[in-house]
């Protein structure tokens, strides 16, 4: 077991693990809040909000530390964080937010609907994301898989590691930097290798991946399902393939984030000669937030120790407005207060110099003892014309049932909402390759949806007017984010299009005369 070996022999031990598994979440995250506070204490964020005196509260029983922290920092989503301090990280000022000077800034993908953010990434951060991305990798003991997996190659489908460089920072997708960072004990395992990875032309770099595919032995892929599916499918078309398999046998593990995975499960199981083990992560440009650390679970454990404090916003009506801004005065709550089954907003202060800052996604609790999660959305990617509450969790859960009971494979879809007459409308677009009845998918997607949520089944006989399905060849999906110049291996369609990229949706459908 060539991999777990390694990390053992470097000195890596399961510590971390151990303390998180029999630790009380509260106190790790009171430990790790100290931690951040004691770090950041001059810093000129620190200074303005009088770290040293939140400290103070530590000495005190309960939650006196959490409740002197809340009121001292204010929340801050990318835009307030931006334009109030990581502007001045750009400018290489330095101990802004978090001591020193910010040399890699990674890029999102920004498919919300704004350009690209600037997140800062420290060598702490990159330390966390590794020492998490080590503890993952030693659960694997936990599943029963052939020992001969662990001498194979891990391929890694992410950004370039060429990074841009304007003389003062780097910058680029998350993938890039972490993968141009890797320890040199991981490059005997890592593929596509230093020179693949960087390449900056996404197309050529998935030619390069097909043409090297025989001369490796693939046991782990990692990556987004949608480009890994692509990439499949050229190697299985290259070589004349009946499956995956038949190239890389030992092909045994997909470890995958950033989307739900089941719409694309049905489409990307046809590629295989057996099933594979899948592992979830969410891994996001502000850090390694959690990961499946159990088989047979559909969750994934909050990593309580490692760099990330979190706060968790109830995700209703009275602490959110329609457009997903929180709203002043919201109910903000520590882990110990959490509930299962409940939709939360995340906020999270990092070891990169993030502050009470809101991530945009939802989550909820399926286990609060363990610490165990399912991320619910986004806190923008979900539909409230008329007070339906169409969350990207209902969306997931109805696409998935359209599969199964339609026996079709759905790789991507979108939403929007638009008017209708004076009332309101959704406007759905489906990738599907097979023949399809439209009308039997939009009419069975409607009543799947109003099955899952109460609300949506009440305004669809009022104000919400209007549900139209359209289907799409797949390709459209990925030759508008081309155009978009969102391609590439970090970067997902988003479930809902708002704003100026529903605007430049429906503009790209028309062009190419898909829709009227």
């Amino acid at each position: 077991m060539a991999i777990i070996g390694t990390l053992l022999k470097k000195g890596i031990r399961l510590r971390e693990s151990l303390e998180q598994e029999y630790s009380a979440p509260e106190e790790l995250q009171k430990t790790l809040l100290k931690k951040l506070l004691i770090a950041a204490a001059k810093t000129e964020m620190g200074k303005r909000y009088e770290f040293k005196k939140i400290l103070e509260a530590f000495k005190e029983d309960g939650l006196v530390y959490y409740e002197a922290f809340s009121e001292k920092v204010p929340i801050y989503d990318y835009e307030k964080i931006y334009n109030e301090w990581w502007y001045r990280l750009k400018a290489g000022e330095k101990n802004i937010t978090w001591p020193g000077n910010i040399r890699y800034f990674a890029l999102t993908s920004g498919t919300s609907g704004g350009p690209s953010k600037y997140i800062p990434i420290t060598n702490e951060m990159v330390k966390a994301i590794r020492k998490t991305g080590v503890r993952q990798m030693l659960s694997l003991s936990k599943y029963d898989l052939p020992a001969k997996l662990f001498n194979t190659g891990i391929l890694m489908l992410g950004g370039s590691t060429d990074l841009d460089f304007n003389g003062t920072y780097f910058s680029g997708d998350l993938s890039g930097i972490t993968a141009g960072r890797l320890p040199v004990w991981f490059q005997r395992f890592y593929k596509p290798g230093k020179v693949i990875s960087k390449n900056k032309n996404w197309g050529e770099k998935l030619e390069q991946i097909v043409d090297n595919a025989p001369n490796w032995d693939i046991g782990i892929i990692v990556g987004v399902p949608a480009w890994l599916q692509i990439l499949m499918e050229k190697i299985i078309n290259r070589y004349g393939l009946e499956n995956i398999h038949e190239i890389w046998p030992n092909l045994s593990i997909f470890v995958h984030g950033g989307v739900y995975f089941e719409p694309y499960k049905k489409g990307f199981e046809k590629l295989l000669e057996r099933p594979l083990t899948y592992i979830e992560t969410y891994l996001a440009s502000e850090g390694f937030l959690a990961f499946q650390a159990y088989p047979n679970r559909k969750s994934m454990r909050l990593v309580l120790n490692n760099g990330i404090f979190y706060e968790f916003v109830p995700f209703n009506g009275a602490n959110f407005d329609e457009n997903g801004e929180i709203r002043p005065g919201s109910q903000v709550l520590p882990i110990e207060k959490v509930e299962e089954n409940v939709d939360y907003a995340l906020l999270i202060t990092t070891c990169a110099g993030a502050w009470r800052y809101m991530i945009g996604d939802t989550i909820r609790f399926v286990s609060k003892d363990e610490s165990e999660i399912v991320i619910s959305g986004r806190t923008k990617h979900f539909l409230s014309l008329c007070g339906e509450h169409l969350s990207v969790d209902n969306m997931n859960k109805a696409i998935q049932m359209l599969e199964e009971n339609h026996n079709v494979s759905i790789r991507e879809f979108t939403v929007m909402g638009v008017p209708h007459g004076s009332l309101f409308g959704h406007h759905w677009f489906v990738g599907v390759e097979e023949d399809v009845d439209r009308q039997s998918l939009q009419q069975d997607l409607d009543e799947y949806l109003k099955s899952l949520n109460d609300d949506y089944a009440v305004e669809r006989k009022h104000a919400l007017k209007e549900m139209v399905l359209v289907t799409l060849p797949v390709h459209t999906f990925y030759e508008w984010m081309r155009e978009e110049g969102k391609e590439g291996g970090q970067n997902k369609f988003p479930r809902v299009l708002k704003g100026g990229k529903a605007t430049s949706w429906v503009k790209f459908l028309r062009e190419k005369k898909l829709l009227e």
